[in-house]
C-alpha cells in the first residue's frame, strides 16, 4: 500500500503511483428527462399555434363554411319577370298652352316654337293669368288634371328639369307649361331624350344574394 492510500481504502481507490483516481459526479437523469419532456411539449405547443394561425388567414375549414353557407341560404325563390317598361303618352299626344309669367316679353312665343320643333301639339301661347303672373319663383310650374301627373307631366319634364307639379279641376288632358322667373332654356335634345329613356326602361330582377 502507498503512502498515499487513505486508511480503510483499497481496490480501485488504491493509490499505487503518481496519479490519483478521477472522481466523476454521478448524472442527473431526472434532469435529462424532464428537459426531453418540456421539449416535446414546446414542438407541440408551437405546432397547434401555427394551425390557430392557418385558420384565422384561410377562414378555418372551407368545406365547413360552405355547408354553413349552403344551409344558412334560402332556398331560391322562381325569378320574378322584369317589370314591363313604363308606357308614356307621345310628344304629338300632348297639347301644350304655354304662358310667360315673367317680365320678359316674348318668352312664350319661343319656349311654343321650341316644344313645337320637339313634336309637342302647342295650344294656347300668352300671358299668365293673373293668379300666376309673376309668382312663379322656379323654372316653370306644369298646371293639368289629376290624369297628368303619371304622363303628361313627366314627358313635358324630361325637357326643362325642375319644374313644379300642380293639379286642377280640369277634366281636359291638355296641361299648361307657365314659365317662372329661374327659367332660362329647356334641356338640350340629347338630354331630354336620355332622360325620356331611363324613364321606359323595364326595371332590373334583383339578383339573389346566395
Amino acid at each position: 500500500m502507498s503512502m498515499l492510500t487513505p486508511p480503510g481504502m483499497g481496490g480501485k481507490y488504491r493509490i499505487t503511483g503518481d496519479r490519483y483516481p478521477r472522481m466523476r459526479r454521478p448524472r442527473n437523469r431526472r434532469r435529462i428527462v424532464l428537459a426531453g419532456v418540456s421539449g416535446v411539449v414546446a414542438l407541440g405547443l408551437a405546432g397547434w399555434g401555427t394551425l390557430q394561425l392557418i385558420d384565422v388567414f384561410t377562414g378555418g375549414d372551407t368545406s365547413a363554411n360552405a355547408a354553413d353557407h349552403k344551409r344558412d341560404c334560402p332556398t331560391p325563390k322562381p325569378s320574378a319577370p322584369a317589370k314591363a317598361a313604363k308606357v308614356l303618352p307621345k310628344p304629338a299626344g300632348i297639347k301644350v298652352n304655354v304662358y310667360n309669367a315673367t317680365t320678359r316679353s316674348g318668352l312664350a312665343k319661343a319656349a311654343a316654337a321650341e316644344l313645337k320643333k320637339r313634336g309637342f301639339l302647342v295650344g294656347d301661347v300668352g300671358n299668365a293669368p293673373e293668379a300666376y303672373d309673376k309668382k312663379v319663383p322656379g323654372p316653370a310650374l306644369l298646371l293639368g288634371a289629376p290624369t297628368a301627373t303619371n304622363g303628361s307631366f313627366t314627358v313635358l319634364g324630361t325637357q326643362l328639369p325642375g319644374t313644379v307639379q300642380k293639379t286642377d279641376a280640369r277634366t281636359t288632358a291638355e296641361i299648361d307649361l307657365i314659365l317662372g322667373a329661374k327659367f332660362r332654356a329647356f334641356s338640350t335634345p340629347r338630354a331630354a331624350a336620355a332622360a325620356m329613356a331611363a324613364l321606359t326602361k323595364p326595371a332590373p330582377v334583383p339578383s339573389s344574394s346566395c
